[in-house]
């Protein structure tokens, strides 16, 4: 008999409509379907393997900072497995996923003070403290631990057999994890395989200033984490809030996935390049997690109007790497030249 840490992966993976108006076919992976979303697949992974190796000893407590699907993945496997999960968070976490985490069992720590390196870094210097407090925890590193992007190579490879060859992967970005080793994996079957990045305006991952007062989730970040892999990403796109927002309220408007805004974001570039590709082009996007937690910002009109409606782009801006952008805009990585052909 299964138990729930077996319903982790093996997504549903379906067909958009946006293939109906578009040269391209375009799959969404849904791995919002996962119990508490993407990163339950990291917290298995990565607790299990610790576990395995000895690392994680029996019985001590599992430390974390996080405001998202990553706290939700480890109170779900941590406690599960026997755990104490203490979860580094800030004011900005959503009443919803509060109350997933309480309800899983987790204890949780708010920090009170935003620092210099925005509320990630007041987050990381709140959780140095508790190991000192704390010796025997364990930590997992989501930034920086290669066991983060190691975790969604199970993730490509249903990809793989599913639809077999894949030309151009869209992906949120934020802990680095999903995009890098999903990537990584997908292109020992597809050498010629696209990889295209989705930040939010705000975000300091691909050299924008950081905007810490940020309101989007599942995405971007006031830290670079190391798990980002530069080298094989092809391309970056920034959204701004009013973007984000209105291409997830489409999303669900138009392909019935109700999710957050990461996906919103990366849906509306997959939906930009299907058009702009070559007949049969086979785009992958991935969809991180659930809408639920975003119902009263992305889905509330009456918030999307506080923050100010702006004309819809119907294509991206080309900048310049570097370039201080304000709305939805794209940069090629690593000087390679143009995407496609």
């Amino acid at each position: 008999m299964a138990s729930i840490l077996d319903t982790i992966g093996n997504t549903p993976l379906v067909k958009l409509k946006i293939s109906e108006h578009s040269n391209s076919n375009v799959f969404g992976k849904l791995e919002l379907q996962n119990p508490f979303g993407m990163k339950d697949r990291v917290a298995k992974h990565s607790l299990l393997k610790a576990k395995r190796e000895g690392v994680l000893k029996s019985g001590v407590p599992i430390i974390e900072s996080s405001s998202g699907t990553m706290a939700c993945g480890l109170s779900l496997v941590g406690t599960y497995l026997g755990h104490d999960v203490h979860v580094v968070t800030d004011p900005r976490i959503d009443s919803i996923t509060l109350s997933k985490l309480y309800s899983l069992g987790s204890i949780i720590h708010i920090v009170e003070n935003m620092g210099d390196k925005g509320w990630q870094g007041s987050r990381l210097e709140y959780l140095s403290r508790l190991l000192n407090d704390m010796p025997n925890a364990y930590w997992p590193k989501q930034y920086e631990n290669a066991d983060n992007p190691n975790s969604y190579k199970e993730l490509a490879q249903e990809l793989i057999q599913e639809i077999g060859k894949i030309d151009i992967l869209v992906a949120p970005v934020g802990s680095g994890g999903c995009i890098s080793g999903t990537a990584r994996e997908l292109k020992k079957y597809n050498h010629n395989l696209k990889v295209v990045a989705v930040d939010s305006i705000g975000s300091v991952i691909f050299g924008q200033p950081d905007n810490p007062k940020r309101i989007q989730g599942g995405l971007g970040n006031s830290i670079v984490a190391k798990n980002v892999d530069f080298q094989i990403i092809d391309q970056v796109h920034w959204l701004n809030n009013f973007e984000a927002f209105s291409a997830t309220q489409k999303l669900a408007n138009v392909e019935k996935i109700y999710a957050g805004n990461s996906s919103g974001s990366s849906y509306k570039v997959a939906e930009w390049l299907s058009k702009i590709s070559k007949r049969g082009t086979n785009i992958v996007v991935i969809f991180p997690d659930r809408g639920d937690r975003y119902h009263n910002t992305v889905y509330n009109n009456d918030f999307l109007n506080k923050i100010g409606k702006q004309e819809k782009q119907n294509d991206p801006r080309f900048v310049n790497p570097n370039t201080v952008v304000d709305s939805w805009s794209y940069s090629d990585n690593n000087k390679r030249g143009v995407l496609y052909e």
